[in-house]
């Protein structure tokens, strides 16, 4: 093949697949409601069980439904004949994946499963298979035609699947009003988690850490608390603590670009008056937007007396994923 006939299989293989996908949303019927309805209705697990690229499509809806908020296992078939059944309990809900409907090893599985009195979705492309047949549910994600020019291998089958699988998940997710905090909750590790769950106390330098000079400090002293907290800022405060101002390296390089009579100069007459600030229980990604919108790279975090209990330093935020890219 030469180049430009690998780039029109390609093509060809995304429209064969894009039009299974397209002829899928036929098959969203009261069978599909059903399937959400006693999915969220279910007291236990939704077990999924599939052979081969079936197995695989089932494992992935299994990932999907247990990060929006449906608690699922994957259920190898072989295994559960052979011990693993014992994972499956009366009010469990499973799914049995197949492209034919009529899997030897799935259809070996359907009376062990209705002898537990679970009740049985069918995702198959064939209706009058044995799958479609016996279980309570059918969803059928049948397809004309493979993306394989030899209909072997399963290629749009298991999109079809893999989408139907999707389809059940976000409407299950919208059925139990699950949030986006709930998601952040399921995913603490991940940046989205991070940015929909991390609160600014819980990063925010503090403590002694903190750099902060008194209004009268000398531009010395206001050098030397820069350099040793390592920020490139210190807050200034008044005699009772209170924030009144900020200083950065950088309105230091300006000031000598003005003047070289900063002898008699204190870091209230130098300071930023009314810094902008925020507080500890707001969200770091709030922080983060807050500096990219001023630009910024340092925000003062005060209590409710307006006494500096914390900094945050914009590179802290990249470094923990924050940034949207």
């Amino acid at each position: 093949m030469n180049s430009q006939e690998i780039i029109n299989k390609g093509k060809e293989v995304v429209r064969i697949e894009a039009a299974a996908i397209a002829d899928l949303e036929k098959s969203i019927d009261e069978g599909f409601v059903k399937a959400v309805n006693t999915i969220y209705e279910c007291k236990g697990r939704v077990v999924l069980t599939g052979m081969g690229k079936s197995g695989l499509i089932a494992r992935k809806i299994v990932a999907t439904l247990n990060s929006t908020g449906t608690a699922s296992i994957y259920l190898h078939p072989t295994d559960a004949l052979h011990g693993d059944l014992g994972m499956v309990r009366q009010e469990d809900v499973v799914i049995l994946l197949s492209k034919s409907g009529n899997t030897e090893e799935i259809s070996n599985l359907i009376p062990m499963l209705k002898r537990l009195k679970v009740t049985l979705i069918a995702m198959c492309g064939l209706r009058g298979s044995r799958l479609a047949e016996e279980c309570d549910i059918f969803l059928n994600v049948g397809v004309k035609e493979e993306a394989c020019p030899h209909d072997l291998a399963p290629t749009s089958s298991t999109t079809a699947t893999l989408v139907m699988g999707d389809a059940l998940s976000v409407a299950l997710l919208e059925k139990r009003n699950f949030t986006a905090e709930d998601f952040a909750f399921l995913h603490p590790g991940g940046s989205l988690g991070k940015r929909l769950s991390l609160q600014i106390k819980e990063i925010m330098i503090k403590g002694e850490k903190i750099p902060f000079v008194p209004e009268d400090a000398s531009i010395k002293d206001v050098i030397l608390e820069i350099t040793s907290k390592r920020l490139g800022t210190t807050c200034v405060v008044d005699k009772n603590g209170l924030l009144t101002g900020i200083i950065t390296d950088g309105d230091l390089r300006r000031l000598l670009e003005k003047t070289l009579e900063i002898k008699n100069l204190t870091a209230k007459d130098i300071m930023t008056k009314d810094p902008k600030v925020t507080k500890e229980f707001y969200l770091a990604s709030f922080a983060l937007q807050q500096m990219e919108n001023f630009k910024i790279t340092t925000l003062v975090i005060v209590g409710d007396d307006n006494k500096p209990v914390g900094i945050l330093h914009l590179h802290d935020l990249i470094n923990l994923g924050l940034q949207q890219r």
